[in-house]
């Protein structure tokens, strides 16, 4: 029997620490087939995601990203899961897009947090201020119960002040600043969840055992962070096979000789590997590739490949039944 999972109904049963043992657990299956396709304008686009892996099933995911939408009051991506049994190929859940994004795009950060940010970091920077900063917050706020300060940076600064106004109401030392080179001098861990086109993280602001986390780009023509960050940084992705290729952050200045792709040390693959299932769902993981000192730079890139979505409509499909 195929289920329809929708937000509204099982976004509160869900938790941050499950999502990200499922991504953990997802990375010690076999590597996964994957297909993406986009069609239409920058700015009008259809993505299509589909991916296989053996034991875990398969999945299908197709969202519209219309980067008007917001003056319209609609969400900017719309779409839903397709979640495949792996055994008989049967349809078993179609879940809404909004809450499988959701869920893989935060647990995605916060494992490569997890395998390479400082474990006494602080104070966390997160510029943007839509959708994913939002389950940002409330992510770290769940796994890094250390942090003692969120800081909020936006191009639109009233957007800022409105989600940090929500989230003080709930209890969250969040607060919306207007200084981003200032912020990011300051901060432990940066993510960054922008729809940026050119970089706004500049390598010269940050400063040494810093963590970046870079979600918002995933098209071709979109970075967020300069050459320099990238040359000085130990460089991570979470796949290999959605982001060198496919990604302007990283194909960007690879196409113009600033890093090469040997420069990416490991993706979770290589720093899982030898990962313990069994360790703390919350808090700093143990990898042999990761931080190799407390003053190193650790650059991730958040491709947010369509393995994830699998590996998280999965979840959702398991916990929901």
């Amino acid at each position: 029997m195929t289920r329809l999972i929708t937000y509204t109904d099982v976004r509160d049963h869900l938790s941050w620490a499950e999502a990200v043992a499922a991504l953990r657990q997802g990375h010690r299956a076999p590597r996964p087939e994957i297909d993406d396709t986009f069609l239409g304008p920058a700015d009008r686009t259809l993505l299509n995601r589909s991916c296989f892996i053996p034991g875990f099933g398969y999945g299908a995911k197709a969202v519209t990203v219309f980067n008007g939408n917001a003056a319209r009051g609609l969400d900017t991506v719309q779409g839903a899961m397709l979640y495949f049994s792996p055994d008989d190929g049967q349809l078993k859940a179609i879940i809404e897009s909004r809450l499988v994004t959701e869920i893989k795009t935060a647990s995605d950060s916060l494992l490569g947090a997890q395998c390479l940010a400082r474990p006494d970091s602080r104070h966390l920077l997160i510029c943007g201020a839509g959708t994913v900063a939002a389950s940002l917050i409330d992510a770290y706020s769940a796994l890094f119960p250390d942090l003692e300060r969120i800081s909020l940076w936006n191009r639109t600064h009233d957007k800022a002040l409105a989600l940090a106004e929500t989230c003080a109401k709930r209890g969250l030392n969040v607060t919306a600043v207007t200084d981003l080179e200032a912020a990011a001098r300051s901060a432990d861990i940066i993510s960054s969840a922008t729809m940026a086109r050119a970089p706004l993280i500049l390598g010269e602001w940050i400063q040494p055992g810093t963590h970046v986390d870079l979600i918002g780009a995933f098209k071709a023509d979109m970075r967020e962070a300069d050459d320099r960050l990238l040359q000085q940084g130990r460089l991570f992705v979470d796949s290999r096979d959605t982001t060198i290729h496919h990604i302007g952050e990283l194909m960007i200045p690879i196409a113009e000789g600033a890093i090469t792709e040997s420069d990416v040390i490991a993706d979770f693959y290589d720093l899982l590997a030898d990962g313990d299932l069994d360790a703390p769902l919350g808090g700093p993981l143990e990898v042999a590739t990761g931080r190799t000192r407390d003053s190193d730079i650790t650059v991730f890139k958040n491709g947010g490949g369509a393995h994830l979505d699998l590996m998280i409509a999965r979840y959702i499909a398991e916990t929901v039944q």
